[in-house]
């Protein structure tokens, strides 16, 4: 029988207060259904599952890959859409990992809460109803991996986190939500996947336990002394870099000695807009870096460079590959 299968991850929407103080993750799946009763009144019934119970920041690469292949399964048994709840600090990595792996049509939807579920106001429930209504749409369909957060709907390339605590706290600069959820019914008007599918079989989700890839954030007066340290430690990296994809040029000798050895993508940390690429021409610029071997990151923040890197890594992607995975993100 067709089905909406959530899957529960763990983060804030399923913790509660602790004896020594501080919320942990207390609650389940089938917690989080019971918390929705609107959720028994739809037209498909909701099977739930827990698969971790962690807060996000302790999530890594093998419970990801774990998750993809309960999703996989979920879907191969007939589920119409798929929802995951998860701890929204990593909320856009996780989206943008099923985005990349995940090739099927049926939409995967992730959400989660800014507020525990015995916080006033609490928007875990809300989360749930909108995610599972978006599952169930058929607009959704073919959009790649989405996040449903304050009844907007976000694609995985796009959304960032941009506020610690508000529960609008979910964007997706200079592009806006694909839709939205107006009184529980889903408005879709955007197209968000790219069409790039990395494939993670066993051999791919063992590699990318192994494979390191570094993200290191530029700042003023940065001399580069993190990378001089990091030393051959990565095999590849991501340089956030200053405004427009900038460095120092105090740092461009090092940078470059990098990218002479392991891929080393170029993004840019102020949260919004492309990497350039022939604008400005001093030491450290963008134009200069990728003279220097770099690869532009496009529209992909540096998390979500990071993932896109890894992937492509632990599938032995050659140079040219990569450069042509990224270019699909200008």
């Amino acid at each position: 029988m067709s089905h909406v299968a959530v899957i529960s991850m763990g983060g804030t929407i399923a913790m509660a207060p602790s004896a020594s103080g501080g919320i942990v993750p207390a609650l389940g799946a089938d917690d989080l259904l019971a918390s929705v009763p609107a959720l028994a009144a739809l037209d498909v019934p909701v099977r739930a599952t827990t698969l971790r119970s962690l807060p996000s920041p302790s999530l890594g690469f093998a419970d990801l890959v774990a998750l993809a292949e309960r999703v996989r399964a979920e879907i191969a048994d007939g589920a119409v859409g798929v929802v995951i709840t998860h701890g929204t600090d990593t909320i856009e990595e996780t989206a943008f990992f099923l985005d990349l792996t995940l090739p099927d049509e049926v939409p995967v939807v992730v959400t989660g809460a800014m507020r525990h579920p015995h916080a006033p106001g609490a928007d875990g429930p809300a989360n749930l109803y909108a995610a599972v209504r978006v599952a169930t749409a058929p607009a959704a369909r073919g959009l790649g991996a989405l996040v449903v957060m304050s009844d907007e709907i976000h694609g995985a390339r796009f959304v960032r986190k941009s506020h610690t605590s508000s529960t609008a706290a979910f964007v997706s600069p200079a592009f806006g939500p694909l839709g939205l959820v107006v009184e529980g019914d889903p408005r879709i008007r955007g197209v968000a996947r790219t069409g790039l599918v990395v494939p993670v079989d066993d051999k791919v989700g063992a590699r990318l336990v192994d494979v390191r890839v570094g993200l290191v954030t530029v700042a003023l007066g940065d001399d580069g002394e993190l990378l001089r340290r990091a030393g051959d430690a990565f095999h590849g990296l991501v340089v956030a870099g200053l405004g427009a994809g900038h460095v120092p040029a105090g740092m461009v000798p090092l940078v470059a000695e990098h990218a002479a050895r392991v891929p080393v993508v170029l993004s840019s940390r102020t949260g919004a807009g492309a990497v350039l690429r022939q604008t400005y021409g001093y030491p450290g610029s963008e134009r200069d870096l990728l003279d220097r071997g770099l690869i532009q990151s496009g529209f992909l923040d540096p998390a979500k460079a990071r993932i896109l890197l890894q992937l492509l890594l632990a599938s032995d992607a050659g140079r040219d590959e990569i450069v042509a995975a990224f270019d699909r993100y200008r």
